[in-house]
């Protein structure tokens, strides 16, 4: 397997995939159908698989990304629709299990944030579990420059997540540390 995906966008022949990727990932993102998949790539502004070049047809990593003023009913988007004007949600980044700690996670994070850049818009903006705790993301997030700017209860009371936001500019130079 390559050291860093090539990134292409998602399509309709990856969906069954994405689901088995996503939901590996449990707890870390909540698990999803195949239609609740669909529905999320249609909101999304932009969603980028990433795939080992040699293995093109397979997602082994997903970037799911959310520009301001969707039409989506997501507890997390909607917190930083209240604060942030102009930021770049990244509702989900996921990367397959034996594809970590591989510069795939900063791969996808250098695509957010030159897609925020090509935009306009001036942060990125996240959150990663509390609880359940997702240390290991926390810490991979504050490496890229993302800030913590709140704490949310979502899923009714089930998960509390940091809220988590990086200036878009910065984002390539801190990426490539």
């Amino acid at each position: 397997m390559s050291d860093r995906p090539a990134l292409r966008p998602a399509t309709e022949a990856d969906v069954a995939a994405l689901v088995e990727l996503n939901n590996a990932a449990y707890p870390a993102v909540p698990t999803m159908s195949a239609e609740e998949i669909r529905d999320l790539l249609a909101v999304a502004d932009a969603s980028l698989v990433g795939v080992d070049p040699a293995e093109p047809e397979t997602p082994r990593a997903l970037l799911v990304l959310v520009t301001p003023g969707a039409a989506y009913a997501s507890e997390n988007y909607a917190w930083f629709e209240e604060r942030e004007a102009s930021h770049l949600y990244v509702d989900r980044i996921v990367v397959a299990e034996d594809a970590r700690n591989q510069g795939w996670g900063a791969a996808l994070y250098e695509a957010a944030f030159a897609a925020a850049a090509d935009r306009g818009l001036a942060v990125v903006t996240c959150e990663v579990n509390l609880d359940p705790p997702n240390p290991g993301s926390l810490r991979f997030h504050h490496r890229l420059g993302f800030e913590r700017v709140g704490e949310q209860i979502t899923k009714g009371g089930t998960v509390t997540v940091e809220m988590l936001r990086a200036d878009a500019g910065r984002g390539e130079a801190s990426a490539a540390e």
